[in-house]
C-alpha cells in the first residue's frame, strides 16, 4: 500500500567520481578546489541558485521517516524495504539486519575492509535497534536517540613536523597546549594546528618541538597528535614544560587536585573574559547576533567590557566607534542585546558558563528552581537530589554562586531589565503527566501547547513511549499517532486537549 503522507529523511552526498570531476572543472576555471566530498556536498546544498546545486550531481540515501500516515511498520528494516520499493534510494546491500552482537561486529569489520572500494566516502557505520516499539520505549536524550549509535572507523593519519608549541587560555581559565604544525593535508583538510590536550598527555607521548609526528582528525574533525615517530633522533629539543604563569595575564597558574588541566586563577584575565562573553552571546545561550570574536576582542582590549554584565550597559555610540563598525551594524547589535533580555531561564543558566553545566543540566536546574535567587542559594544536598546531577556538578554550581564576583555580575544583569522566563513551580493540575504532540494545532503552535502543559506541572516528550500519558493529535498527525495506537495510549483531539486545560 502507498502512504497518504510520507516524510523521508536521509543524507545527501557526493560520490568520489563526481567530486573529482567537479574539482577538475573548478581547476580549469580558476576556482578554489573543495577539500573533500563532504565539504563539496554541504557547499552545494547551501547554494542560493538551485541551478548550481542541480549541476553538482548530488545523491541521497534515505535512512529514516518523519511524518507517515496511511501505512504502519513494525521494524526499521521493513520501512527501508518499503522505501526501496517506492523508488527511494536506500543504502542496500550495506544495510543489514543483525541477529547478534557478533553479527554487528562482523558487519562493521566487513564494511571497514571495503570502504576504499565504495563509490563514496564513509567514516563509520550506524547501529540501530530494529523494532520500532523498542525505539519508542528507549526514547531520546537531549540531542540523540538512545536506540542508535555511530561507530567510527579509525581516522586517517599523516606525518608532519611540530614547529612550535603554544598555550591557549579558555573561558574557564583552562590552559591548553597546542602544537603548531607544518601544514599537512589530512583526509582532504589542511591541518596546521593540533591539540595536545594537557601536560600529562604531552609527557606520555613525549612530544617536543621539532619532532616528526603522526597526526589525525579525531572523529574526522578535531586535529590531534597521535605519536612521535623519531623519538630517538639526536639533538632533540628539551621536554616542553607548561607555564607557571598565565601566558595572557601573567598571573599565577594552578593545577587543582585530581585534574589534568592547569588553570589561570585570575578571574579578570582577558582571555577568560573574552571567552565568557562569546559563550554568553552564543546562539544556544543568549543568542546576541553580531557579537563575534573580533568585536569582543576590541571591546575587552579597550577596557569597554570587563564582564558579561557590561553588555547590557553599552551605548550604540561606543559600538559605532569600533573598527569596521557601521552605524547600522552598531544599532543591530544594540537591538540584539535588548532582545536577549527576554530569554528562558535555562538559557540564562547555560550562558553563565558554570563548569559542569551544559544545556541539559541547565534545563534540569530551570525545571527545579523558579527563581534565580532560589538557585543561587541552593546547597549541595539540594542539587544532588535532582536526578542526573552528580557531586562534581553540584560542587561546581555551589562554588560558582558563592563567588562574590559572580553574584555581582548576575545582580548587574538582572538590574538591567532582564525578564527571565521561569517555569511555574509547585503542583499544577497536570503534575505527573507526560504529553506528546503530533500534527498541527489550529489554536496554537506546538511550542505554545508544550508551554501551556508545562505551566500546569506536566512534562513533555519528543517521542512516544509507554510512559507517555497523552498524545495530542492535531491535523495531519504523523507516525507518532500510529505508534500511540499500537501502544494503546490515550489520544486527545485538539478540542479534548483544550477542555483538559480549562
Amino acid at each position: 500500500p502507498l502512504p497518504e503522507r510520507l516524510e523521508v529523511r536521509g543524507e545527501v552526498y557526493m560520490g568520489r567520481k563526481e567530486f573529482l570531476a567537479l574539482n577538475k572543472r573548478r581547476e580549469l576555471t580558476g576556482e578554489p578546489l573543495f577539500a573533500n566530498p563532504r565539504n563539496a556536498a554541504a557547499g552545494s546544498i547551501r547554494q542560493l541558485d538551485s541551478r548550481i546545486t542541480a549541476s553538482r550531481k548530488l545523491n541521497i540515501f534515505c535512512y529514516a521517516a518523519g511524518r507517515v500516515t496511511g501505512v504502519t511498520f513494525s521494524t526499521h528494516m521493513q520501512f527501508l524495504e518499503y522505501l526501496s520499493r517506492w523508488g527511494f534510494r536506500v543504502n542496500f546491500p550495506y544495510t543489514k539486519a543483525c541477529g547478534t552482537i557478533e553479527d554487528v561486529v562482523a558487519n562493521f569489520a566487513h564494511v571497514r575492509s571495503i570502504r576504499e572500494e565504495m563509490p563514496y566516502e564513509i567514516d563509520g557505520t550506524v547501529i540501530k535497534v530494529n523494532r520500532l516499539d523498542y525505539q519508542s520505549d528507549l526514547g531520546t536524550v537531549s540531542r540523540s536517540p538512545r536506540w542508535a549509535i555511530a561507530y567510527k572507523f579509525e581516522a586517517k593519519e599523516e606525518q608532519t613536523t611540530i614547529e612550535d608549541i603554544i598555550v591557549s587560555v579558555g573561558r574557564t581559565g583552562a590552559l591548553t597546549p597546542i602544537a603548531l604544525l607544518k601544514p599537512v593535508s589530512v583526509g582532504g583538510v589542511e591541518v596546521s594546528r593540533a591539540t595536545l590536550h594537557n601536560e600529562d598527555e604531552i609527557e606520555r607521548k613525549d612530544v617536543r618541538v621539532g619532532d616528526a609526528v603522526i597526526v589525525t582528525r579525531a572523529g574526522d574533525v578535531i586535529p590531534e597528535v597521535v605519536r612521535v615517530i623519531d623519538r630517538d633522533r639526536p639533538g632533540r629539543e628539551a621536554p616542553f614544560r607548561m607555564p607557571e604563569r598565565c601566558p595572557v595575564c601573567n598571573e599565577e597558574v594552578i593545577r587543582p587536585p585530581g585534574e589534568a588541566i592547569r588553570r589561570c586563577v585570575n578571574i579578570n584575565c582577558p582571555a577568560q573574559i573574552k571567552g565568557s562573553i562569546e559563550h554568553f552571546a552564543s546562539k544556544r545561550a543568549m543568542d546576541i547576533d553580531g557579537l563575534g570574536t573580533k568585536l569582543v576582542e576590541q571591546l575587552v582590549d579597550r577596557g569597554i567590557i570587563r564582564d558579561v554584565s557590561d553588555l547590557y550597559y553599552i551605548e550604540k555610540e561606543t559600538l559605532a566607534g569600533m573598527e569596521r563598525m557601521a552605524d547600522k551594524s552598531a544599532g543591530n547589535i544594540i537591538d540584539a542585546i535588548k532582545a536577549s533580555r527576554k530569554r528562558p531561564f535555562a538559557r540564562f543558566i547555560h550562558a553563565l558558563g558554570i563548569r559542569q553545566v551544559g544545556e541539559h543540566v541547565a534545563g534540569l536546574l530551570a525545571e527545579r528552581f523558579d527563581s534565580m535567587e532560589k538557585l543561587m542559594s541552593a546547597d549541595t544536598q539540594t542539587l544532588l537530589a535532582i536526578p542526573e546531577i552528580g557531586p562534581e556538578a553540584a560542587t561546581s554550581i555551589t562554588a560558582f554562586f558563592r563567588d562574590p564576583k559572580n553574584r555581582e555580575t548576575i545582580s548587574r544583569i538582572l538590574s538591567a531589565g532582564m525578564e527571565l522566563e521561569y517555569k511555574q513551580s509547585g503542583a499544577g493540575k497536570l503534575t505527573g503527566l507526560t504529553f506528546v504532540f503530533t500534527g498541527s494545532l489550529s489554536g496554537m503552535s506546538r511550542d505554545e501547547a508544550r508551554a501551556r502543559v508545562e505551566e500546569l506541572g506536566a512534562k513533555t516528550a519528543s517521542s512516544v513511549g509507554k510512559k507517555v500519558s497523552y498524545v495530542v493529535a492535531g491535523e495531519e498527525a504523523g507516525s507518532k499517532l500510529d505508534k500511540a495506537r499500537q501502544l494503546g495510549l490515550k489520544i486527545l483531539s485538539e478540542q479534548e486537549f483544550l477542555e483538559l486545560l480549562r
